[in-house]
């Protein structure tokens, strides 16, 4: 993933929980903050240490961020959102292709998802 399409300081996490709206299910949280002035969506990736060690988190971490990837791929989500995706303990027995639909499931609950994918 390019930095261009990643939230990495405190100050954006911390605005897109205070600003933003979440949206959940049993594996994922999901924030999510409008921004009308950019041009694409940016990702942030969050694993507590309740899940597990740093290579277990790490490993949790890639599948979120692959299922992302192939989201994008595909042309399903929006444009002009940040949006932070928080990983919960049964996300850690997950495969990608779970991942993605279970990211599917909570992108369609925010609203993440474009009305037509290409």
């Amino acid at each position: 993933m390019k930095k261009a399409y990643r939230v990495k300081s405190d100050k954006d996490f911390q605005g897109v929980f205070q600003k933003g709206k979440s949206f959940a299910n049993r594996q994922f949280v999901v924030y999510v903050l409008a921004k009308p002035d950019q041009d694409h969506f940016r990702l942030g990736v969050s694993v507590g240490k309740k899940i597990g060690n740093a290579v277990i988190r790490n490993r949790i971490k890639r599948k979120m961020r692959q299922a992302v990837f192939e989201l994008d791929q595909a042309g399903l989500i929006k444009d002009s959102v940040d949006f932070v995706v928080i990983a919960r303990p049964p996300a850690k027995d997950m495969s990608v292709d779970q991942c993605i639909k279970s990211l599917k499931h909570v992108f369609k609950l925010a609203h993440l998802l474009q009305d037509s994918p290409t």
